[in-house]
């Protein structure tokens, strides 16, 4: 599975190096260092520009855990955790399950965990937050790892409001977009939405 990952990995570095007429790297660099550089570059100006789109618009478009869906996104395109289906469902089930964590231990009004320390409240939030979110995406076959720092992330009081939430989602969106457009011209079949598994 490993020598698998590694090889679908280096024909997106490959691809890409193609498009841009760039082959020669392939063959004059170390073929690790061409795949961190792929990553360093891609992951690096994917969450610049929805930082970019953050600034501007002064909303939340970024969050801690969108740098880990874009670190699956870019080195493990193909892998069922960043196929778009899970990606965009397991955040959207990790910050709802999240919120309605806060809601559940009256929580929406208090500040973040972060500036005003953690109450009993915020421990009971917290732990049904993480623990919904991951019961959730193992039974609707979801899983996306950085959707469960996303569920505490909100627990902890980060976001409150159901219009952040929806910003959120839609930062997901834009580096899901990213990678349809840069997995898709290094010729990964980078799918629209699910990842298409193997027949029995």
């Amino acid at each position: 599975m490993s020598e698998r990952n590694d090889r679908l990995r280096w024909q997106l570095v490959t691809g890409l190096l193609r498009q841009f007429h760039l082959e020669r790297w392939s063959a004059r660099f170390d073929p690790q260092l061409v795949l961190a550089t792929f990553n360093f570059v891609n992951a690096g100006v994917s969450i610049t520009l929805i930082a970019f789109i953050a600034l501007i618009s002064q909303e939340a478009f970024i969050f801690p855990s969108l740098g880990a869906t874009a670190f699956l996104l870019f080195y493990l395109p193909l892998a069922e955790a960043s196929s778009p289906r899970n990606a965009f469902c397991g955040h959207l089930i990790g910050a709802v399950v999240g919120w309605l964590s806060l809601v559940a231990f009256g929580l929406q009004e208090q500040p973040e965990a972060m500036l005003n320390g953690v109450e009993l409240a915020r421990v009971g939030a917290a732990g049904l937050a993480l623990g919904t979110t991951c019961f959730v995406m193992v039974l609707l076959r979801t899983a996306h790892p950085p959707a469960a720092a996303t569920a505490l992330m909100v627990a902890l009081g980060t976001m409150t409001s159901l219009y952040q939430i929806g910003v959120l989602l839609a930062g997901v969106m834009l580096l899901l977009a990213q990678a349809m457009v840069i997995n898709r011209l290094a010729g990964i079949p980078y799918p629209i939405w699910a990842k298409r598994l193997p027949s029995a």
